[in-house]
């Protein structure tokens, strides 16, 4: 029969669907992908984290499809998969609302700068002669301040629907040019100027990588916000560290990071007031759950011999 891998634990009933194709290959935990655990497979399903690259797929000859559990594609060769007619499964859409919401609540707890204030209260600083003051932890408004949303997709959309309930002006800038009823189309730097939050919502492309420089960052609106739960690619993290000390931005919320996990000699973790989280703009149990289905999904009609549903490079079906 027929032989999967999948590279992480997911839960069984999810998988139930592929056992009347194949032979399921679960690898634990803390098991990495290796050449050698593809040598006769016919298909993988992988997560974002696993780094699916030509020297992988030139040691699996019998690889028939890839069905990724994530939107977003970077961590595969792409190219390297098309060349070999290999089609590649992603999950795209059911992440939309998930991925809004951390966003929007990275934007609220930066903005009035809950993570300083959990810290205050857990670390016993909240005492009779620290109990209030007229300066005590001021924050910035979000209701009537000025969005800037950096790619308009379907995430980015949602994010200005949260927007419009903070009576928000939502400036939007996206490389397809794309209009959204509701938001300001700018050129990114006219956005980056003018807007009192950003929020990075593009995908991660040989184009974007870097999007969010050094010089733009320069060039944010001073006392600016910075959110990204997109890429960690897409934002240069030592130039966002150097504003934060010069308090040129005030502060950020970040889901995601050049590396990952963050390093522990990251600049970025000096600063108070950056709002951190470990990569989980899709992590609810509904989300993930439909995540794997679609990926199951993916994999089951490529083992029929039928077209992916939701494939990242159609051009191998002609």
């Amino acid at each position: 029969m027929n032989s999967v891998v999948v590279t992480q634990p997911l839960p069984p009933q999810l998988l139930a669907p592929l056992a009347r194709y194949c032979d399921l290959q679960v690898l634990a935990t803390d098991e990495s992908l290796t050449p050698a655990l593809l040598a006769d497979a016919r298909g993988l399903i992988c997560l974002l984290t696993d780094r699916v690259d030509r020297a992988l797929l030139d040691r699996a000859p019998g690889l028939d499809f890839v069905s990724s559990v994530s939107v977003g594609v970077d961590h595969v060769d792409v190219a390297a998969l098309t060349e070999r007619g290999i089609p590649l499964g992603h999950t795209p859409g059911v992440l939309v609302d998930t991925t809004a919401d951390l966003a929007f609540a990275l934007l609220l707890a930066a903005a009035r700068r809950l993570g300083e204030a959990d810290r205050f209260v857990r670390d016993g600083q909240w005492t009779p002669d620290e109990r209030w003051t007229p300066s005590f932890f001021l924050g910035k408004d979000v209701s009537n301040a000025t969005l800037g949303i950096v790619g308009l997709g379907a995430i980015g959309q949602a994010v200005a629907r949260r927007a419009a309930g903070f009576d928000m002006q939502v400036l939007g800038w996206t490389p397809s040019g794309r209009e959204i009823p509701g938001v300001e189309s700018l050129p990114l730097d006219d956005l980056l100027a003018r807007s009192d939050f950003v929020s990075v919502h593009v995908a991660l492309t040989g184009d974007t990588r870097n999007l969010v420089s050094a010089e733009r960052i320069a060039a944010m609106k001073p006392g600016a916000i910075l959110v990204n739960t997109a890429r960690g690619g897409i934002v240069d993290e030592e130039a966002l560290a150097r504003a934060l000390d010069e308090e040129h931005i005030y502060a950020a919320g970040l889901d995601v990071y050049d590396r990952e996990p963050l390093a522990a000699d990251s600049p970025l973790l000096r600063h108070p007031r950056v709002v951190f989280a470990p990569h989980i703009g899709s992590a609810t149990t509904r989300t993930r759950a439909r995540m794997v289905e679609l990926a199951v999904a993916n994999a089951a009609a490529a083992l029929a011999g039928a077209r992916m549903p939701h494939c990242a490079n159609p051009a191998v079906y002609g």
